[in-house]
């Protein structure tokens, strides 16, 4: 039994009533839980009733594990009854004194709950449209960058090490004449100018020719990685064995053929080709625009009190988010955040900003479907669903087994929502 009051700032108050005999049956799963390894001298383990159990142990014993099943029961079973949509994990308030074997107790939990959003002006937004367009000069560039993704390295036969080119040699380090740990390597190729040395390392080797020994002289940073080598003079003795450089293809109808595309084998073709990619492109990024647009509007003006319990949720989330996106490229998050330049406070900043927006975006796009009466039809939770096996290689039926038909018709839902938004918008 349960009495819900609401609270302000979105959140509700659930006093729940235990009975005598939910507690018994709590005590029943938590000495179900222990008693295979219960020992006491004259009974064999896993034999030991619950009455011998109490006797010789307490029934205190069983308490935590007891309360922990009843509430999470009941807890449960008051939201689900109450229709209560939460957020956030409960507060639970509970006086342990009050708690005894053949009693019932009361206990409340505090829980942020969904915010009803009051909606505000949603639709009929000025905006001015981008049109478009596509240049020469954007496809040329588009070209060239397709003809430096198909350059190959060769050997330069004659003349001197430059930026640019790769440098494939052998080094060695010293510190105060003695070679460190990690300082030597044998074969190494490395772009002149890609920053990968330690600074001044790359320029020293410029002007080195096939064959050539020379000795670079370096400082390690103060902030160098390695303790023992901060703020260290250094010699590095560098052999060089071989200069490549990039031979980039000469833009032919032979090139256009290797690159195997679908009706496109010729010079003209592949610019009309490379043109209609870079118009798709515009477009999408036109729509996602208009898209922001819309939704920001629409959020801005609507009134709603998000619970922070919600925000800090949706932060985590999108930090794991991060953090299996970061695995994938076998870094961890601090390395991560050092090649986007955030340090951790702008990063979690942002997050907290994102998770803020998301939620508001989230509330008034429900809010507007309910309000203007959009559903997911059969026909496009099945296309939806045939979608999803197509990207996934799946049979349709085991991606309905795998994935919510709820959460199938909320992203249609959310969807058909936004084309509404930028259908309604007063183009200029």
């Amino acid at each position: 039994m349960a009495k819900v009051d609401t609270l302000q700032d979105s959140r509700v108050r659930i006093e729940i009533e235990v009975t005598p005999e939910q507690f018994d049956h709590g005590l029943d799963h938590a000495f179900d839980k222990v008693k295979d390894e219960v020992e006491i001298k004259g009974f064999r383990k896993g034999k030991v009733t619950r009455k011998i159990y109490e006797q010789h142990k307490g029934v205190e014993t069983l308490y935590e594990e007891a309360l922990n099943h009843v509430i999470q029961e009941t807890y449960f079973d008051a939201v689900s009854e109450n229709n209560i949509e939460v957020v956030s994990q409960p507060k639970i308030d509970l006086d342990i004194n009050s708690v005894e074997k053949g009693k019932g107790f009361t206990y409340t939990a505090t829980v942020a709950v969904k915010p009803s959003l009051e909606l505000g002006e949603y639709k009929g937004f000025e905006y001015e449209e981008e049109k478009p367009e596509v240049t020469d000069e954007e496809i040329d560039a588009e070209i060239e960058r397709l003809l430096g993704q198909n350059a190959e390295l060769v050997v330069k036969e004659d003349g001197a090490l430059e930026k640019n080119d790769t440098a494939v040699f052998d080094f060695e380090g010293f510190v105060d004449g003695e070679a460190f740990e990690g300082g030597k390597a044998e074969n190494h190729e490395m772009v002149i100018g890609s920053g990968q040395f330690i600074p001044g390392f790359e320029d020293q080797m410029v002007g080195m020719k096939a064959g050539e020994e020379r000795d670079v002289n370096v400082t390690f940073p103060e902030d160098y990685q390695a303790e023992n080598l901060k703020g260290k003079d250094a010699i590095f003795k560098t052999k060089l064995h071989e200069i490549k450089v990039k031979e980039t293809p000469e833009l032919t109808d032979a090139f256009v053929k290797d690159l195997d595309r679908e009706g496109v084998e010729t010079i003209d073709q592949l610019k009309t080709d490379t043109m209609n990619t870079l118009k798709k492109q515009k477009e999408e990024q036109s729509r996602n625009k208009a898209i922001d647009f819309a939704v920001d509007q629409a959020s801005q003006n609507a009134k709603v009190t998000i619970p922070q319990e919600m925000i800090d949720e949706e932060k985590n989330r999108m930090m794991d988010n991060t953090k299996r996106q970061a695995q994938q490229y076998g870094i961890d998050l601090d390395t991560y955040l050092q090649l986007t330049g955030m340090d951790k406070e702008q990063f979690e900043e942002n997050l907290l900003k994102d998770a803020q927006r998301s939620i508001r975006y989230n509330l008034t796009l429900e809010a507007i479907a309910e309000k203007e009466g959009i559903e997911a039809d059969e026909e496009s939770i099945e296309k939806t669903y045939e979608d999803l096996s197509k990207q996934y290689n799946m049979d349709v039926e085991q991606i309905k087994s795998q994935v919510n038909e709820g959460a199938v018709k909320q992203q249609i839902v959310f969807r058909k929502t936004i084309d509404f938004l930028v259908e309604n918008l007063k183009t200029k």
